[in-house]
């Protein structure tokens, strides 16, 4: 994507080709605008394929050029509400927090309320504004139903810091995840390019051509007759980076029902941020901090532990 003034700008590539203009787009800004949102937009004139006005169910070309016009987002005041999160360290730049399963990051649509940032508004009296009204000092994000430890800024300085950190792989993130079936090898790593799913925006998959690059490390922590608990190492961060690479390997994560199926020890995916290491934005120094693993998944594995 680029930009050109009012507007974001997309290249339709050859395996995007011949897609209908709403569903290309919602593949591309499936974080900001429904399917239906962008249909609208197509049909007021808001989007323009080579500076022309077309219809949602036109076809696009390889090497046509998309223009979206931006659109500016309403300030938002985001309530403040008093749910228990557990803080494992905060100084004046940032804070860190055990996030539990089941709580969305921020608001979004059909999650405006009861989330990581709610909660936060309500313990901290500042967050950084860089970046999304919605999302204030959010820096990274777990998935709603993965658990552990999350960095968030209270100041923009540490905003900034902390982001570029991310963007340049310099931070060390570690997981926990237990996986169906039995994994052979004691180590390895997953190098496959992953993108959205044009029909299903929800979903992410591995893509040959045209995915964003995605590195994943995992180790062998112990095996048992139905699963295996493995660490995992993830260098970039890719949305659904982990669960997606670890189905693709064969091994879903145990739990998840949009990559693999449910299981009835497990009401989530048992999928845990347990370590994050990064140099500290005021003071240079690295520092690290981690969460053991939830009562959920210490459970789980009992069970797995019985099981012939």
């Amino acid at each position: 994507m680029t930009t050109r003034g009012r507007f974001d700008e997309f290249i339709v590539d050859e395996a995007e080709s011949q897609l209908r203009l709403d569903v290309f787009l919602a593949a591309k800004l499936s974080d900001r605008h429904s399917r239906a949102q962008l249909q609208k937009m197509i049909r007021s004139g808001g989007v323009l394929v080579e500076g022309k006005t077309v219809t949602p169910h036109y076809a696009v070309k390889a090497g046509e050029r998309i223009s979206v016009e931006k659109l500016e987002r309403p300030r938002v005041d985001l309530p403040a509400e008093a749910i228990p999160i557990e803080i494992l360290h905060e100084d004046e730049a940032l804070i860190v927090v055990n996030k539990p399963a089941g709580m969305v990051v921020h608001p979004a649509h059909g999650n405006p309320n009861h989330t990581l940032v709610n909660a936060l508004l309500f313990h901290v009296r500042n967050l950084s504004h860089e970046g999304d009204k919605v999302r204030p000092g959010i820096v990274h994000r777990l998935d709603k139903d993965t658990s552990g430890v999350m960095v968030v800024a209270k100041t923009d300085i540490a905003h900034s810091k902390l982001a570029k950190q991310f963007k340049d792989h310099s931070i060390e993130r570690v997981y926990h995840a237990i996986v169906r079936g039995v994994i052979q090898h004691d180590e390895g790593v997953i190098e496959e390019p992953v993108g959205r799913a044009f029909l299903n925006r929800k979903k992410v998959i591995v893509k040959p051509s045209g995915g964003k690059d995605a590195v994943t490390y995992f180790k062998v922590k112990q095996r048992f007759s139905r699963g295996t608990l493995v660490e995992i190492r993830p260098q970039t961060g890719r949305t659904h980076q982990i669960r997606v690479h670890l189905a693709h390997l064969g091994h879903p994560v145990l739990g998840d029902t949009l990559y693999g199926i449910p299981f009835p020890s497990i009401q989530r995916q048992a999928l845990h941020a347990s370590f994050l290491g990064f140099e500290h934005p005021d003071h240079g120094k690295r520092v690290s901090f981690s969460s053991e693993l939830p009562r959920d998944m210490k459970e789980l594995l009992s069970f797995l532990e019985t099981r012939p």
